[in-house]
């Protein structure tokens, strides 16, 4: 059996220590990148939540909604935070209201051909837009078509985003919930 080349061990040995020092160092640059985008998320206002010191790291860092952080805060009460996740799915579902393409197609389709979805598919897709955007119009008639309700409620229920992030400060943010309080315990009461 032939003796390996030290020469060769050598150089293996230094290319593995090569790559693993760029691994490293690429680990930590998208570390400080993620460590960096949390900073500035959280100077706008957002939630977010980071594993434990004890965690393992294969946890994500997570953006919490309005209504989750408000619920982890206490500022919530369970009721409150599922009419507002009700709003909120009625309001994400009623934006989604697409137009419906007009073709001269004549061919049937399956449900996503190559010449697009299937009227089917489509219908289907707009009748569940159109139930939404009925059951969101409900709310809002509950909450008496009162802008600053409504308002609060799309912000923090509907685009997710924390009362700060929603109105920019500290000080609006905390009227912002106070008004969402108000709009959410209309929302809860059967």
């Amino acid at each position: 059996m032939a003796k390996a080349d030290p020469a060769r061990q050598a150089r293996d040995r230094l290319l593995r220590l090569e790559r693993q020092a760029r691994a490293q160092a690429e680990a930590r640059a998208v570390m400080d990148g993620v460590a960096e985008t949390v900073a500035l998320s959280r100077a706008r206002g957002a939630a977010i939540e980071t594993p434990g010191r004890g965690k393992a790291r294969a946890q994500p860092v997570r953006r919490l909604s309005g209504l989750e952080w408000l619920l982890r805060k206490g500022r919530l009460s369970v009721a409150e935070a599922a009419a507002g996740e009700r709003y909120g799915q009625a309001y994400r579902r009623a934006k989604l209201d697409p137009a419906i393409p007009s073709t001269l197609e004549v061919q049937a389709q399956t449900a996503f051909s190559a010449a697009g979805p299937s009227l089917k598919h489509l219908v289907a897709r707009a009748h569940g837009t159109a139930q939404a955007s009925e059951l969101l119009a409900g709310y809002r008639r509950r909450l008496l078509m009162q802008p600053d309700l409504i308002g609060a409620c799309d912000e923090i229920c509907g685009e997710e985003r924390t009362p700060r992030e929603a109105a920019g400060g500290d000080r609006d943010g905390a009227r912002l919930e106070a008004v969402l309080k108000v709009a959410l315990n209309i929302l809860a009461q059967p």
